[in-house]
């Protein structure tokens, strides 16, 4: 990884020490000289954004060697990122991580469930077009992250939690979805509030705001045995067959309609069933942007209570997905299955 130290400072010394974490994306690119589309070198960065200097920080920036499209992420990057905020925690105010937006949610949901305790912000950021062209977001996005983690009342931090900042909202991390491509408001969480909306000053709501009295610990065992069961009108019994018979498959996460309905085929009860009988853990995520799954309201779901599916609550699925991951990393099946339905991160309702 390289490393660049940037003071902002002047002239006095500066007030806070934020890390700057790019992994890849469309944030970080900028023309060459033959106009093609290339990494951005972060040494410059005060040439982009000469404004950077009135925000007073000492900036340091980590780069991967090879930065990622965020289509290629994979969890050994979100151990890598975790570790990196884990080893530099105690010199550091904030952290704020520039990565693609298309897996952002998957990223920041993970890095909520790895680093418990966490009394400092880790901000996810990104943009829509790269900070070399002129109507680029990555400015604002940039500007705007380091302020909130930065932000600090009564020498503590504002936003002690994994939060992703884009279109002048601040999102829990593991409560975001992805649901714009084209426009720069990319980002939603439907089941949860905002935690600030930036304008002419950032106004945050402290009372959405995840804070705990837990020591911080590393969570980086990973365990990535998990599969997407998504349930639609016409879903053979050769395609579920194919995802719970899948050897090595641990947990799936299945994409149920509603507040958690399902068909009642016997074929489709059966197989999960079977499933659940050989120690696969199955969790009832909705496939609505809204609301949450309540098993047992119809009975299309009560079946499904019936036979030992989880209810996910209003979990999104990247939050769920990558939760399993997490907790079959460090624990066995019944300590999986405890801890699935109780909120780690504030990433569910209970």
């Amino acid at each position: 990884m390289k490393r660049i130290n940037i003071n902002t400072a002047k002239p006095a010394q500066p007030q806070t020490k934020i890390m700057i974490i790019y992994t890849g994306g469309t944030f970080g690119m900028a023309h060459d000289a033959n106009g093609v589309l290339v990494p951005f070198d972060f040494s410059l960065i005060l040439e982009h954004l000469p404004t950077l200097r009135n925000l007073s920080l000492d900036l340091t920036v980590i780069s991967f060697d090879t930065p990622i499209d965020s289509s290629n992420i994979l969890p050994e990057h979100w151990q890598q990122i975790a570790q990196l905020i884990y080893e530099n925690y105690g010199e550091q105010d904030g952290f704020v991580v520039l990565h693609g937006t298309d897996t952002m949610s998957y990223t920041a949901s993970a890095l909520s469930f790895m680093l418990q305790g966490l009394k400092k912000p880790v901000v996810f950021t990104g943009a829509q077009l790269p900070i070399s062209e002129t109507r680029s977001d990555a400015r604002e996005n940039l500007i705007t992250s380091l302020e909130i983690a930065a932000a600090k009342k009564m020498g503590n931090a504002v936003v002690p939690e994994v939060c992703i900042y884009f279109g002048d909202e601040l999102l829990r991390g593991n409560r975001s979805k992805k649901v714009e491509s084209m426009h720069f408001d990319a980002f939603e969480s439907e089941n949860y509030p905002s935690l600030a909306k930036a304008g002419v000053s950032i106004d945050f709501n402290e009372n959405a705001i995840h804070r705990t009295e837990a020591m911080l610990t590393l969570h980086n065992k990973i365990n990535s045995s998990v599969a997407i069961l998504k349930l639609f009108p016409g879903l053979t019994e050769s395609v579920v067959k194919s995802i719970t018979e899948t050897q090595g498959v641990q947990a799936i996460v299945m994409e149920t309609y509603g507040s958690g309905n399902a068909p009642t085929s016997q074929w489709l009860l059966d197989l999960l069933k079977q499933a659940i009988d050989r120690g696969t853990i199955i969790v009832n995520i909705s496939q609505c942007t809204g609301g949450m799954v309540v098993q047992g309201k119809y009975q299309t779901s009560k079946k499904l209570q019936e036979i030992g599916v989880l209810s996910g609550g209003d979990m999104t699925t990247e939050a769920a997905i990558t939760k399993l991951m997490v907790l079959l990393g460090e624990y066995n099946l019944n300590e999986t299955k405890a801890k699935i339905v109780k909120s780690i991160a504030g990433e569910l309702t209970e």
